[in-house]
């Protein structure tokens, strides 16, 4: 619950958890859309929509830019009506707070208007890079300002559509960059060959993108380059024909496998039973491989093609450490971090360096609130090593104004007593009511 000084206590639960999820549409799944929707011919219709702050700026974004937006938010839906690839504003200035998919996404998109285009967000957004975007956007014929520090926004595009040609990003610090351009790339002049060299973060997200793109009537071709992918010589290649349109389309967007981590973990933690539906093995979300990672921790669990059931260990069963590389799952990080605490044995998480330049710096917040609840903490250039404590100390976590941070800690609190959250409301980035519906869980335990 929370008090005037807006710490959230934590209600440790009294046995295992039993119930069943359902969640709203995945942000990562429905930013695409909405790009998307925006550039296509005709009306869409987004159904099982997320309203949180990262959708909410998306969305005021693209009015900015002079889109119809019609949101309802009672009925879970948006509606866009198309610009047919032509932005109808020419100025405009985006306030795109902490969300790194709509200031990325919106510059690339605002390289295709014409006319001047400001793009800023938080102090936190002007320490997030940008600049591999900048710099691709630029080879295709787009000038782009920097307000500030090189390579960080604000910004200041100025729209005059995009030719054809080749860009190359050399290990990226976030895949957030590729997406933005394929989704742009069909209404370049041109046809625009991508290629993605060195190590690469996140890549399920980009197969996100390529899924949402074909949706919408747009095929992009792919080459991917599978286990190689930290070789010097590594390189995904995507070849967008141009000029293409998107089509419009009803789109119901499939729950947020991400949010539904922390539901899934708090079975695994109380030895108890949890059930996300409309989320299962036909899903696009990289995230959903988290399951695999509770199974072998010691879990159970049963992925039909729209539904997941997950059943933890005996509360006499400890969870086994891992020792993972989770670069295609890096928001899953704080998650398994906090189960970690609880675990028999170190957890090692490998190649997640991008979390540096999240909502916080991810893995140094990692290690210092974890440290405060008795943890050792190894925490290295792109990772992290965990040795749980002998008993799990109760305290107060800061959160760094990181949705992540407050929701993976929250879960400690269903073991340890007198556990609180420092700025509770930041959940409100991707999952608003997640503190509810955390006590709905909890008083499913008997």
């Amino acid at each position: 619950m929370l008090n005037e000084m807006q710490i959230y206590r934590c209600q440790p639960t009294r046995g295992p958890v039993d119930g069943v999820i359902t969640l709203s549409g995945s942000k990562s799944i429905i930013n695409r859309a909405l790009i998307s929707a925006a550039l296509a011919d005709g009306t869409s219709k987004l159904s099982n929509v997320l309203f949180a702050e990262d959708t909410l700026l998306m969305m005021e974004a693209l009015r900015c830019l002079g889109v119809s937006v019609a949101a309802d938010q009672r009925q879970g839906t948006a509606e866009l009506l198309g610009c047919c690839g032509h932005l109808p504003a020419q100025v405009s200035r985006l306030a795109c707070g902490n969300s790194g998919t709509t200031i990325r996404f919106c510059t690339a998109l605002c390289s295709l208007g014409h006319g001047r285009h400001e793009l800023d967000g938080t102090p936190r957004m002007r320490q997030r890079p940008i600049g591999a975007l900048v710099d691709a956007l630029q080879t295709l014929g787009c000038p782009v300002e920097y307000g500030g520090a090189e390579g960080y926004p604000p910004l200041v595009v100025h729209g005059r559509g995009l030719r054809g040609g080749t860009v190359t990003f050399q290990s990226p610090a976030s895949s957030q960059f590729l997406s933005a351009l394929l989704l742009v790339a069909p209404y370049a002049v041109g046809d625009v060959l991508i290629e993605a060299r060195g190590d690469q973060s996140s890549r399920p997200y980009v197969g996100m993108t390529l899924g949402v793109m074909e949706r919408f009537g747009v095929p992009v071709l792919s080459s991917a380059g599978g286990l190689a992918a930290k070789s010097d010589d590594f390189a995904d290649r995507f070849i967008v024909e141009a000029p293409q349109r998107f089509s419009a389309a009803d789109f119901a967007i499939e729950p947020d496998a991400s949010s539904a981590s922390y539901f899934l973990a708090a079975a695994a933690l109380t030895g108890g039973r949890v059930t996300i539906e409309g989320l299962g093995s036909q899903s696009i979300q990289g995230d959903v491989g988290f399951v695999k990672l509770l199974e072998r921790m010691g879990c159970r669990a049963v992925v039909e093609p729209a539904r997941i059931v997950l059943q933890g260990p005996a509360s006499s069963t400890k969870l086994a450490g891992l020792d993972v590389d989770l670069a295609d799952m890096p928001d899953m990080v704080p998650t398994l971090a906090v189960l970690a605490l609880f675990a028999d044995g170190a957890t090692c998480i490998r190649n997640v360096g991008n979390l540096r330049v999240k909502e916080s710096d991810r893995l140094a917040a990692l290690a210092r609130e974890l440290s405060k609840l008795g943890a050792a903490v190894e925490e290295s250039a792109d990772g992290l090593r965990i040795t749980p404590p002998s008993r799990v100390l109760p305290g107060i976590i800061e959160t760094y104004a990181d949705h992540r941070i407050a929701m993976s800690f929250a879960l400690v609190g269903l073991r340890v007593p007198d556990l609180a959250i420092t700025d509770p409301g930041c959940v409100g980035k991707t999952l608003p009511d997640f503190f509810q519906r955390l006590e709905c869980l909890v008083a499913t335990a008997s």
